[in-house]
């Protein structure tokens, strides 16, 4: 069975066009210790923290959770103080990147 061009066309074109309606977010939040042990399931990437990561996109309105892991703080642009004098009591604490989509 052949297909039009037209037709083959149109599909290429729509295909391509909810590819890019699909959106991408990185976010990254502050991991901090609860007593759960959530945090460093997200913070070690453990399959444990998929669900806080699916909790977290969906209160966001994204529909999934694609990744979650630790961020070194030299991975963020001067916005998360390192270890040290400037650091409060606690310290400076790690922090989560979310990766969400819709």
């Amino acid at each position: 069975m052949q297909f039009p061009p037209a037709l083959l066309v149109s599909v290429l074109l729509l295909a391509a066009t909810v590819a890019a309606s699909a959106e991408t977010r990185v976010f990254i939040i502050e991991n901090e210790s609860d007593g759960y042990g959530v945090d460093q399931c997200l913070a070690k990437g453990d399959r444990c923290g998929a669900h806080a990561a699916l909790a977290y996109c969906q209160s966001r309105d994204f529909a999934q959770a694609s990744s979650y892991r630790r961020v070194d703080p030299d991975e963020i642009t001067g916005s998360v103080p390192k270890d040290g004098a400037s650091c409060g009591r606690g310290g400076c604490g790690d922090h989560v990147a979310i990766t969400c989509q819709r």
